[in-house]
């Protein structure tokens, strides 16, 4: 009976965290695609500290925002692998909080710019495309994500109940 109710709780987390990317993809739309770009939805690449379900959570919402942002099929493939790359990395990392964003900033930086130059055809130099997405995934990931993660700090246990979380074990050791 457990393991239903913590399959149908992780279920719910993962498309309630979906949902929020879409939202906020769709919502900021005007600056969540581009050359240059803050995608406030990349906050959320935070979460996997919190619980697993945020991989497949962010995962679709990254495709489904995509999809219903107007994005070309290589940027829903391509952009989408890009997060689910920095959300599986980053909850490898969820043990320090501080570098669970790096893989989500990283994968879209070395990403990103090659479908905005190969798919979309923006003629800019790769290396000032990856400074671009860059600084829009540090404020995303790091300025945006790490005030989420403060506002989770001590809720995490009633939002993310059923799964031990980077901040719930490392309370235990202390």
């Amino acid at each position: 009976m457990k393991n239903n109710r913590s399959a149908i709780l992780w279920l719910t987390q993962g498309a309630a965290i979906a949902a929020l990317y879409v939202v906020l993809t769709v919502v900021f739309a005007p600056i969540s695609f581009g050359a240059i770009q803050v995608r406030i939805a990349e906050a959320l690449t935070i979460l996997p500290l919190f619980t697993p379900a945020a991989i497949p959570g962010l995962f679709l919402g990254c495709i489904i925002g995509n999809l219903w942002g107007g994005a070309i099929a290589l940027d829903v493939v391509f952009g989408s692998l890009a997060t689910l790359i920095g959300a599986v990395l980053g909850y490898r990392l969820r043990f320090n909080r501080w570098l669970v964003p790096i893989p989500a900033v990283l994968s879209n930086t070395i990403i990103v710019p090659l479908v905005l130059r190969f798919g979309y055809g923006i003629d800019l130099p790769l290396p000032l495309l990856m400074l671009y997405i860059a600084l829009g995934e540090v404020v995303g990931c790091y300025l945006l994500g790490e005030l989420l993660a403060s506002a989770l700090q001590g809720k995490w246990a009633a939002i993310f109940r059923d799964f031990p979380s980077a901040v719930s074990q490392k309370k235990k050791g202390d």
